[in-house]
């Protein structure tokens, strides 16, 4: 009597010991192979369980995360799916099933209700002397077990949220970069011939869309809207190429058609058929009061004259950059602007956004742009006033695009 009672304190003991060091490599952040060989030196080496194997949930898809002791066969046959998702709590496996051959019991691990893992547990010797350990300490197998695969799923989920706030980072970063692309209200070139007002928006962190004012000469100004198609980083990955290609080609002394071919080239280069770019490029020259332009597979723009109340709707048949290697042609249009007149070009974010303020019509749409410029004295107004119209600035759930707003005020 005396023996069995230090057998049953030894096992006691060693069973304590085992739970102790094992919370103590989870509180020491040891990585999950260090926990899985610690469980397997527990149950094989210790407890001489003949075969431990755990299937686990990663991302809906399961897979065999520890195996000891059954064969490549065995583990290749079982379908989790299939064969495991049945078992809602610790189950005994009938021997002579074709299901789970050679394991004793399935051992469920649940997390918010919802199963993570499933750990099988089997004897090697078929007929051993004595009571089963999978009987003996099933217990404890189903202690340690729960406490491991928890273990390892923490892990899991806290690698997760490390990424995750290293992804939020970066896109921070990114954000930040593309803010410094986008010229800055007090740098737009506002004088006494040419002001400007503008709204940029990106959907998410980061956006594809773009827009750009350069000075091309004392007396040429060059303006660009544009928009990748496709939302997130990669379009803004683009357009950030895109935005250096822009300044380092457009200048006083290229002709228009020559810029879009050789923009276009660019964008065919770096897009690989994957994305093009729409876009609406004009040059204008403050003296001559010349306006060329091109549009580009983009939204039309707007151009109200004020003193003729005339409405221009400026845009070509020139397709967007990057969808073929080379523009077929480029259709560059020229106007004179002799009077006090408006210009307003956007992405199709704005379009979007107001087409669903305005029960999905288009036509309603433009129909807020034309009024908006039509009833403002100035740029600023007439920006600002589609702004606030729009609820741009707030929490606009219409809104699932970037949006764009360039606005440009000739004064005569």
């Amino acid at each position: 009597m005396i023996g069995k009672n230090n057998a049953a304190k030894q096992t006691l003991k060693f069973k304590l010991d085992s739970l102790l060091d094992i919370t103590r490599a989870i509180n020491d952040n040891q990585p999950v192979e260090v926990l899985l060989s610690n469980f397997t030196h527990i149950l094989r080496d210790n407890l001489k369980i003949g075969k431990v194997v755990i299937y686990k949930n990663n991302h809906n898809h399961w897979a065999c995360l520890l195996n000891s002791g059954a064969s490549p066969e065995v583990i290749a046959a079982i379908e989790v799916e299939r064969d495991l998702l049945s078992f809602t709590e610790i189950t005994f496996v009938v021997s002579d099933e074709k299901l789970l051959p050679g394991f004793d019991i399935v051992i469920p691990v649940y997390n918010n209700s919802l199963p993570i893992a499933y750990v099988l547990i089997g004897d090697i010797e078929e007929e051993m002397a004595g009571i089963s350990p999978v009987i003996k300490h099933l217990q404890f197998i189903q202690t340690i077990s729960n406490i491991i695969v928890v273990a390892i799923e923490n892990i899991r989920l806290f690698q997760e949220s490390l990424k995750q706030e290293a992804f939020k980072k970066e896109l921070e970063l990114a954000s930040q970069m593309q803010n410094m692309l986008i010229p800055a209200t007090h740098n737009l070139p506002n004088n006494d011939r040419i002001r400007l007002a503008s709204f940029y928006k990106p959907h998410y962190e980061v956006g594809g869309d773009y827009f750009d004012c350069i000075r091309l000469s004392d007396d040429e100004i060059g303006f660009c809207v544009a928009d990748v198609s496709g939302k997130g980083l990669a379009a803004a990955l683009m357009m950030s190429n895109f935005q250096a290609t822009l300044h380092a080609l457009f200048t006083s002394d290229i002709a228009m058609d020559k810029l879009l071919q050789k923009l276009n080239k660019r964008v065919a280069e770096s897009a690989q058929g994957e994305k093009f770019i729409t876009l609406f490029i004009a040059r204008y020259n403050t003296v001559t009061h010349r306006l060329e332009y091109v549009n580009a597979g983009h939204t039309s723009a707007l151009l109200y004259h004020e003193t003729s109340k005339q409405l221009e709707l400026l845009e070509s048949s020139t397709i967007a950059m990057g969808m073929l290697d080379e523009l077929p042609v480029v259709n560059v249009n020229r106007t004179v602007i002799n009077e006090h007149s408006l210009l307003l070009s956007y992405t199709d974010g704005m379009v979007e956004v107001m087409s669903d303020t305005n029960e999905g019509e288009v036509d309603s749409a433009f129909y807020v742009l034309e009024n908006a410029i039509r009833n403002s004295p100035d740029i600023e107004t007439t920006v600002e006033t589609i702004i606030e119209a729009q609820n741009l600035r707030g929490t606009n759930k219409a809104i699932f695009d970037d949006i764009t707003l360039l606005g440009i005020e000739f004064l005569s």
